[in-house]
């Protein structure tokens, strides 16, 4: 790290690894210890193996895309992709179908519930969505195997949505297939649940799920809910695992500017799109500040790479132990990492802007009478819709009144300019419905669904069937998820949630959303690993409420 950071002397000694970022022990199930060791030895099996490849293979076959523009389930047609997949999970997971209770939710988000023996036990959730963002037609020349081929070729399983997110559903049921294959027969309820349209916000998917289950099981009537999320990485020789148990709100903001028409041949100074363009470009220059909070689970994970990451600074180290405490540290921390890496410290610490979405006019020689862009933000965790709203309202309205525009800001209108007439109209709203604040904070330190998740992750890891994992040290740290999940829509059902995906960061061959979606065929299976282990623990653990 660079000399400016300027560590005063009296900060240079940081605090020991265990006040910093305490770590529990592995978690290994002892009344189920059997039943593990039947299965872990079923996974170093070649045909179990090949079978567990084939399918998520088969699943990615199916193309379970989500549009912006779909229509409601049972209007749109192109939501019957779902029926496709369910088809094949039925096939393919025969004693899932036959043991568990399956609930079809707005026609097209399962339900699945195996009931404990004990019914005042809260149980369990694991989350996941069917869904896949679409391949862009133009690429399919890109894909080092065609994008829906699920193709296995000894290393990689190749495809839309191998990594976000039909391994995380398949691993999922694999490992139920796979209890229920052994004779598991639970005291704790397990709930399996797959949104249908995660990758648009999960508003027909997820919303159908929260609204059966709510009723059912009560407000924090689920013990723990682990859906998608963080898995892990090597650092400098040490696995950092990271479940986010936090995720930055979404808000889309339409901005619709409107104005007279007429022939492009007497154009005004200004044409709508010039107007929009003045509209944005106020925007940009004022983006919504950075800020490094202590109740930030990004400053939890920091002082975890303090506690554990031999590679860390020694100054930025310094900073970050004592930055809990002591206000000079928290700005000097703020501003270094700020500087060694701007763009990703403001994606993790502000409220993000992205103008993705443009439009307007309908003829080359017409004046557009409406020109409009839609921004996406990503609302930090210590803010809200209220303030990316009141943060339009003060930088456009003084735009507004000096173009002469009349404004409505979200229902509160205003003729900006004062004048009785104006050249045009701004209209701000909600784009898609989405205006979603940012999630509760799950505990961790001290909380008992934290320490078995913990737990679980640790002995996943130091029982792993690859060598270069095994043998290593491992550290579970919390994190915040910047996108969003199925999870916003699930808040109520318990207070403790984790997104979390438990496979390495080398797992994935170009990450998702891109070209050549695939993952490595080893960390899908030790995911489906984690998911025994998880479900085992679960089972039996004393740490719930």
């Amino acid at each position: 790290m660079a000399d400016a950071l300027a560590v005063p002397p009296d900060l240079l000694l940081p605090q020991s690894s265990s006040a910093l970022c305490p770590q529990v022990q592995p978690i290994v199930p002892s009344r189920h210890g059997e039943l593990l060791d039947a299965i872990d030895a079923r996974l170093e099996a070649e045909e179990f193996r090949l079978w567990a490849y084939e399918s998520l293979g088969g699943a990615v076959r199916i193309p379970t895309e989500t549009y912006d523009d779909l229509g409601p389930p049972g209007e749109d047609p192109r939501w019957d992709t779902r029926l496709v997949l369910h088809d094949y999970l039925e096939k393919r997971f025969p004693l899932i179908h036959k043991t568990l209770h399956k609930t079809t939710v707005n026609t097209y988000a399962l339900i699945y519930e195996r009931q404990g023996s004990d019914a005042s036990l809260k149980p369990v959730m694991l989350a996941g969505h069917q869904d896949v963002v679409p391949v862009d037609p133009d690429t399919l020349d890109e894909w080092i195997q065609p994008p829906y081929s699920g193709y296995f070729d000894g290393e990689w399983i190749w495809g839309r949505g191998s990594c976000d997110d039909k391994s995380g559903v398949i691993a999922i049921l694999v490992a139920v297939e796979a209890l229920l294959e052994n004779g598991f027969e639970p005291a704790r309820s397990v709930i399996l649940a797959f949104g249908i349209d995660e990758e648009r916000g999960g508003l027909y998917g997820a919303t159908a799920i929260r609204d059966y289950l709510l009723p059912k099981y009560g407000v924090n009537g689920i013990s723990i809910l682990v859906d998608e999320g963080g898995g892990y990485d090597d650092h400098s020789g040490v696995l950092f695992a990271q479940p986010n148990v936090a995720e930055k709100g979404k808000f889309d903001v339409r901005i619709e500017v409107t104005t007279p028409g007429g022939h492009s041949s007497v154009p005004p100074p200004h044409t709508g799109v010039g107007f929009l363009s003045s509209l944005i470009s106020s925007l940009e220059a004022e983006p919504l500040p950075t800020n490094l909070t202590r109740t930030s689970p990004y400053l939890a994970s920091l002082e975890c790479a303090a506690a554990h990451d031999p590679a860390l600074d020694p100054d930025l180290r310094a900073l970050i132990a004592h930055a809990r405490t002591d206000d000079a540290a928290l700005r000097g921390l703020h501003d270094a990492l700020l500087a060694a890496d701007p763009r990703r410290f403001r994606a993790i610490t502000a409220t993000t802007q992205a103008v993705d979405l443009v439009g307007g006019g309908v003829k080359v020689n017409a004046l557009p009478e409406s020109a409009w862009a839609v921004v996406d933000h990503r609302i930090a965790d210590y803010s809200s819709v209220d303030a990316v709203q009141a943060h339009y309202v003060e930088v456009l309205s003084p735009v507004a009144a000096a173009l002469n525009l009349s404004l409505d800001a979200f229902g509160r209108s205003s003729n900006s300019s004062g004048m009785s007439s104006s050249a045009g109209h701004v209209q701000l709203s909600t784009a898609f419905g989405l205006a979603i604040n940012p999630a509760p904070i799950s505990p961790t330190q001290g909380s008992g669904p934290w320490q078995l998740l913990s737990g679980t992750i640790l002995s996943t890891l130091a029982s792993s069937p690859r060598d270069d994992v095994r043998s290593k040290n491992a550290v579970v740290s919390p994190g915040l998820t910047l996108g969003g999940t199925d999870t916003k829509h699930y808040w109520n059902l318990t207070q403790h949630i984790f997104r979390y995906g438990h496979r390495a960061a080398s797992d994935a061959y170009n990450g998702a959303h891109t070209t050549n979606e695939a993952i490595k065929a080893e960390g899908y299976l030790e995911g489906i690993g984690f998911f025994v282990r998880f479900i085992l623990n679960a089972d039996e653990t004393d740490l719930f409420d």
